[in-house]
């Protein structure tokens, strides 16, 4: 799931949205209310539920030949995503949308590599939000590792040290980060203990 020529893409775990109206992120150091899209290189960092933290490492021409080992590593392509086993069956289940937008009503956004795409007035998405489907089978289209690990954080915290691109969303979420939020666990680990389904006590 990646934009047509001349679009970007927001998702949504919500189908509902008709107009979307520029938010301050409580997560994003970048100053001011924004509404936020990606690219067709970005896309990948957005298949996943909302609240998974992840760690996403890829091969640039600045990547030394040992990083590409240590980071990547074996198993064929450029880039590798790491979630936390927690996090397994959430991705597996959720219903996630993208909206497609008019790429001229954004501006790039990150130095000195742009990270997404912003829009400082209302936008409408171009028709209604489109079901993205299997997260996972993405990941295998695109040829993306997805590394499923115990703690997240030892693993993020090599990435930074690396020659290899990188990005980090909701880190905040995984196991083992200073700031970890355990209210921001899954779904499937938060349900109520009874409840259908059982729940997983850590």
């Amino acid at each position: 799931m990646r934009p047509e020529p001349g679009q970007v893409l927001h998702f949504s775990e919500d189908p509902t949205i008709t107009r979307f109206i520029p938010r301050v992120s409580p997560t994003s150091k970048d100053q001011g209310a924004f509404v936020w899209a990606v690219d067709t290189v970005r896309a990948p960092d957005y298949w996943f539920p909302k609240q998974c933290p992840r760690a996403m490492a890829w091969v640039t021409p600045d990547t030394s030949p040992s990083d590409r080992e240590r980071i990547i590593g074996p198993g064929g392509g450029d880039r590798v995503h790491a979630i936390e086993y927690d996090w397994l069956e959430e991705i597996r289940n959720v219903r996630l949308y993208a909206y497609r937008f008019d790429s001229t009503l954004f501006r790039p956004i990150g130095e000195p590599v742009p990270r997404a795409h912003v829009a400082e007035e209302p936008v409408e998405p171009l028709g209604p939000p489109e079901p993205v489907g299997d997260l996972l089978a993405l990941h295998a289209e695109a040829g993306i590792q997805l590394r499923v690990l115990d703690v997240l954080w030892p693993y993020w915290e090599t990435v930074i040290s690396s020659t290899c691109g990188f990005n980090g969303i909701r880190l905040r979420n995984s196991l083992g980060h200073p700031a970890h939020r355990p209210e921001a666990r899954p779904r499937t680990l938060l349900r109520p203990a009874g409840a259908s389904g059982g729940a997983v006590e850590r």
